[in-house]
């Protein structure tokens, strides 16, 4: 017993050293690694450098540093470079084939880097989720909706579904559809709706909003209005309309129909 353990303090005396110095490294290690890293964004924001890029460089830089300090401290146990690298290899071989759908959405990240269908501050709908683009990660693309929910999307999803971006253009056309009533004057109802616009000054004049008879419906005429204006513009002057517009019918008693079912009971 006395045997192990006189082993046991020599390993201990041996060894402990490195690991104390290991553990000194790693932590002096992140510290550095942390202050570099904001030194970096703080760089970046200072050159204007666009803000799609800079926080998937800031990521790229952090995960490289720490593979690197994860190296040095390697080093310190006597572990040989070349024999680790090789150990990491084929390790990161295996790594890799099984974390594929990780690697993708890397090379997706990129992609969406270089061809740039969105950038951040973009409003953009992906698989079904709507908000702003909040950051481009080395993963992810991050979203914030417009109720402050935070949707994060693997880039691999993205670049393998349709992007619709909203606000990629500058203006925007409103299309909406007000139902009237087949006893109603569609002239009126015409000039009514195009009264409304005319008292917000956010709808562009040229071209200049128009409405169109849509539809014969079952219960309704349909009555289209369109009219341009600013991207940033489009949601404000949408809900402008649906009030105004139901407002101003009732002031001219125009007939907003809807569906209604006579039921008849037999006894």
């Amino acid at each position: 017993m006395q045997k192990y353990i006189d082993q046991i303090i020599e390993l201990a005396i041996q060894y402990a050293p490195k690991v104390l110095l290991a553990l000194i490294t790693l932590v002096v290690g992140f510290w550095i690694i942390k202050r570099i890293v904001k030194l970096l964004k703080k760089t970046l924001e200072k050159y204007d450098i666009d803000p799609t890029i800079e926080p998937f460089l800031v990521s790229l830089a952090s995960v490289g540093l720490k593979i690197l300090l994860v190296f040095s401290v390697a080093g310190m146990f006597g572990v040989e470079t070349t024999s680790f690298i090789a150990v990491m290899s084929a390790l990161a071989l295996s790594v890799g084939l099984a974390l594929q759908g990780s690697l993708g959405h890397f090379a997706s990240g990129v992609l969406l880097l270089i061809f740039k269908p969105y950038k951040v501050g973009d409003v953009v709908e992906i698989s079904g989720k709507t908000g702003e683009v909040e950051s481009i990660q080395i993963f992810n693309t991050v979203l914030k909706t417009f109720d402050n929910k935070r949707i994060i999307i693997p880039n691999g999803v993205v670049t393998s579904d349709t992007i619709t971006n909203i606000t990629g253009q500058t203006t925007r056309r409103v299309d909406i559809v007000f139902g009237i009533g087949y006893t109603s004057s569609i002239d009126k109802a015409r000039e009514t709706i195009l009264a409304v616009a005319a008292k917000n000054d956010l709808f562009h004049l040229d071209p200049k909003p128009e409405v169109f008879v849509k539809e014969l419906a079952d219960n309704s005429v349909n009555l289209v209005f369109r009219a341009w204006t600013e991207s940033e513009h489009y949601w404000t002057l949408f809900f402008f309309m649906q009030e105004h517009v139901k407002k101003a019918f009732d002031a001219e008693n125009i007939e907003i129909p809807f569906p209604q079912r006579t039921v008849h009971l037999v006894k």
